[in-house]
């Protein structure tokens, strides 16, 4: 992506390293995930500047350590000072109970309390602040995801006229919930402070647009196929859809190591079932892992002919074990793991296999190429990646790919993945089912139609999506097509 002598400017809730005290001396080392292998090698590229807090303790000597990782990086970190009851108010509260659940449509989860929603907005502009004085008109200003909401609209409040970028990573709710919000006009007029917004799927984009529709009727909404433009006062704001992506190559060429394949074996040699169904979650109520668990259950009660021969491997990321809600989820899922095995299991089998770590790069590929079949069934989420890591790493293409219908990667994936409703326990045991008897060659034709798309429409590709220009963004084709109005009034 050619930013023509500019540079890039990525302002997102944490930097890009993980800080952390180990053997008497403090470490900075790249942390992993597709938004920084996207956007290091431009940010690099063009000398620019990665704006974030630190995420750790006070004692360390942030300012130091960040400027001597930037020397080697060829660009600037930049840290933006958060204190613990900040973080208590502004992440763990507002972003995390309300703005978390009430846009992943769970309703009962989410909660409005006005000292986290001040916070939100203090350190929003405190983002701002130190955002304003790393800019100038050279700068290609990107802002991500639903944290930082409303940094563009303090940036304004300041004077800052460059164009201004956002992208949310996750969904956007309808209508109807999203009039729950207290402050739902606030909030989308921070939004439209932005010159350029981008979402994950046109769903979300037909959300965003008629929430604008309802609570800022003052706007002229032109909806079209690639971006939309939502004209408020003299000012039009772009609006498009970009769905994110991993690095394929990375992904497929790691699969292929000595390593990962040695990985593969010791995990097959371990759990000694014939079909292995791989789970892969952070600890999280919108990843739908109890409803998985009772659906596996379901599997069993309607095909017994499956007893014995597959086996669920769920592997649960540990995630904000001081939130009581993630503890209690943490408490149902070893219930019903425990419940499900204690009626199934048989001498030498067991039907799940729930593990709470985390996986190292080598085991993760391992796990991946291990598996018959990839179970991924989240109640609702902005993309989720692993349905494409898991892909690309299906390096022999024997694998296949159970997706929720609420999955952004629905809307890419689904001439290739068997689409499951996860609420619907005998919609996602049926297809199971079919996926365990699926034949070798129809497992190889869907393979192969997904991980050609993946390596298509890659992580670049999706920035190239984003900075391109309005007609010339290549979309990857959608199972149904994007038909909408040209204006709305």
């Amino acid at each position: 992506m050619d930013f023509c002598g500019k540079k890039l400017v990525v302002v997102s809730n944490r930097l890009p390293v993980r800080i952390s005290f180990d053997r008497n001396q403090w470490k900075v080392m790249p942390s992993p995930g597709g938004l920084v292998t996207a956007l290091h090698p431009i940010v690099r590229r063009t000398h620019g500047a990665w704006i974030g807090w630190a995420g750790c303790s006070d004692e360390a000597p942030v300012d130091n350590l960040l400027k001597e990782y930037s020397d080697s990086q060829e660009y600037d970190l930049i840290s933006v000072p958060v204190t613990e009851d900040e973080i208590e108010q502004y992440y763990l509260g507002f972003s995390n109970k309300t703005i978390w659940p009430l846009f992943h449509d769970l309703l009962g989860r989410f909660s409005f309390d006005t000292e986290n929603w001040q916070a939100y907005l203090d350190v929003n502009r405190k983002f701002a602040e130190t955002v304003s004085t790393r800019i100038d008109e050279n700068s290609v200003v990107w802002i991500h995801d639903y944290q930082l909401f409303f940094v563009a609209y303090y940036l304004r409040q300041l004077g800052v006229t460059a164009h201004l970028n956002f992208f949310l990573h996750i969904p956007f709710p309808s209508v109807d919930l999203f009039r729950r919000l207290p402050w739902n006009r606030d909030l989308l007029l921070a939004i439209l402070s932005h010159d350029h917004v981008g979402f994950q799927t046109p769903n979300d984009r037909r959300n965003f647009i008629a929430c604008v529709k309802s609570f800022v009727p003052e706007t002229t909404r032109f909806v079209r196929k690639r971006r939309s433009i939502v004209r408020l006062e003299d000012r039009d704001i772009h609006v498009g859809y970009y769905p994110i992506s991993i690095d394929f190559n990375e992904f497929n060429e790691g699969a292929k190591s000595r390593e990962a394949a040695d990985a593969a074996w010791y995990l097959r040699e371990n759990l000694k079932a014939p079909v292995v169904v791989l789970g892969l979650d952070r600890l999280d109520y919108t990843k739908g892992i109890p409803e998985r668990f009772l659906a596996f259950e379901r599997l069993l009660e309607k095909y017994p002919s499956t007893i014995g021969q597959i086996s669920l491997l769920q592997i649960v990321v540990p995630s904000r074990l001081n939130v009581p809600h993630y503890q209690e989820l943490k408490t149902q899922l070893d219930g019903l793991s425990g419940r499900i095995n204690a009626r199934f299991s048989r001498q030498g089998w067991m039907p799940i296999f729930y593990q709470f770590r985390e996986l190292g790069r080598i085991q993760l590929l391992g796990h991946y190429r291990a598996s018959d079949i990839a179970l991924i069934t989240p109640l609702r989420d902005g993309m989720n990646l692993v349905a494409k890591e898991y892909c690309a790493s299906s390096i022999d293409e024997t694998g296949a790919l159970i997706l929720s219908e609420f999955a952004g990667a629905a809307h890419q994936l689904s001439k290739g993945a068997l689409i499951v409703n996860p609420y619907d326990l005998d919609d996602t045991a049926d297809a199971i089912y079919a996926a365990y008897i699926m034949s070798p060659e129809e497992k190889r034709r869907k393979m192969r139609i997904l991980r050609a798309g993946i390596r298509r429409y890659d992580v670049r590709k999706w920035v190239e999506w984003f900075f391109g220009s309005p007609n010339s963004v290549d979309h990857p084709r959608l199972s149904v097509p994007d038909q909408e109005e040209i204006l709305i009034s």
